[in-house]
């Protein structure tokens, strides 16, 4: 997922695979990327960090908690046959409240811990990129090595349904949706 302001600098989030494809959809865009950040680090979800951020000339951001995770990718795709580029160490680490900002965009990190021990996501003007916390209908699993499906809950309550109905909602999967929407009819928040 790539998200820019006004100015046309941003960040791409979580680039899973096919960095080819990633690249031209960056250069389609006409986005300035500063970084790739990390919402979490399964392997679906770093598969082409390390050609991208090569490609591109840009740091890594990730939360220490992933770190094991994140060196597990390799093995982590083998275990499904799948082609994967471990990538190299993150540049930089991820905290709770940092504001990441490229031109006039600025996003706010906050830990939502669950689906993966340093599960992070990210709350800009509106919006949220909520990795694989919150789906349309869904919610992240947890019965993944990490999970932790009351420590999810917990998070998402503390974290995304405090924001406004109207925030819209970017999942690591799947359509958007809103605050609003998850709060009246996802069957696993009531």
């Amino acid at each position: 997922m790539l998200v820019a302001g006004q100015g046309g600098e941003g960040f791409l989030f979580d680039p899973g695979d096919e960095a080819e494809r990633v690249l031209a959809l960056v250069r389609g865009a006409g986005v300035t990327v500063r970084g790739i950040l990390l919402t979490h680090a399964h392997f679906d979800h770093i598969g082409a960090v390390q050609p991208v951020r090569e490609a591109l000339g840009v740091p890594v951001s990730l939360h220490t908690a992933d770190l094991p995770l994140y060196r597990l990718g390799a093995a982590s795709a083998a275990r499904w046959n799948l082609p994967f580029i471990q990538p190299e160490a993150p540049d930089h680490e991820i905290t709770q409240g940092q504001v990441f900002t490229a031109g006039d965009l600025a996003l706010t990190a906050r830990e939502l811990p669950g689906h993966a021990p340093g599960h992070v996501v990210f709350v800009g003007d509106g919006f949220v990129v909520a990795g694989d916390t919150l789906f349309q209908g869904g919610i992240g699993r947890t019965d993944l090595p990490g999970g932790n499906h009351p420590q999810l809950l917990a998070g998402i309550a503390r974290e995304l349904l405090s924001l406004p109905d109207e925030t819209v909602v970017y999942p690591g999967h799947g359509p958007a949706t809103t605050v609003g929407a998850e709060r009246r009819t996802n069957p696993f928040l009531r």
